[in-house]
């Protein structure tokens, strides 16, 4: 209780700096909106559904990686832009890294949820069936991305951050789908032991 109550505490004091003198308020508000539903529905589900610490863990990096991105914009985040220049990259890669999470963090989500839920008979479909589902949302939000831009012009085109790539909307989609795979081979047999200690 007390380490979910902390990463809250945390997130909490990242939000308020976040909304300080964003880059673009419209922007800010785009990129961060997600995390905040996200967090309302933890918080509401909380005493019918916990999650295991580990997964608390993800989803905080996960919303910061979305509040940070929403202060600067996912093209101008300083670290990035000094990467950008150390490495002689043609762009910010930071939205890069927010498509790998995307992709890493809804995978292990479905992955406790799918095993803890019974919703499977056959466990030797679980991996493909959370690479999809990750796969799926990554889908989903490149099309929302869309719609906002095309129905608020250039309000939206940060949000939508290609930044002039014309493969970034798929090149998105294949680091969300790296991300997955990602999670699935690394953290597996750590999510396995705490699933074992937490409720059904």
């Amino acid at each position: 209780m007390k380490f979910v109550y902390t990463l809250l505490i945390l997130l909490c004091a990242l939000f308020i700096w976040s909304a300080i003198n964003p880059k673009e308020y419209f922007t800010w508000f785009l990129e961060v909106l997600p995390a905040i539903l996200g967090i309302l529905v933890l918080i509401f589900t909380f005493k019918k559904f916990r999650f295991t610490n580990l997964l608390y863990l993800l989803i905080f990096f996960h919303c910061a990686i979305l509040i940070i991105g929403g202060h600067y914009t996912y093209a101008e985040v300083p670290l990035f832009d000094w990467l950008r220049e150390v490495f002689n990259q043609s762009r910010n890669n930071y939205d890069k890294l927010g498509h790998f999470a995307q992709g890493f963090v809804p995978a292990m989500i479905a992955r406790e949820l799918l095993i803890r839920k019974k919703v499977l008979t056959k466990m030797s479909w679980l991996s493909f069936i959370v690479v999809s589902i990750a796969l799926a949302i990554s889908a989903a939000y490149e099309l929302i991305e869309w719609a906002v831009s095309v129905s608020t012009g250039e309000g939206g085109d940060s949000f939508l951050g290609t930044q002039g790539y014309v493969w970034d909307t798929q090149s998105d989609m294949l680091y969300a789908t790296i991300g997955a795979i990602a999670a699935l081979f690394t953290l597996s047999k750590i999510h396995n032991k705490q699933l074992s200690k937490c409720k059904k």
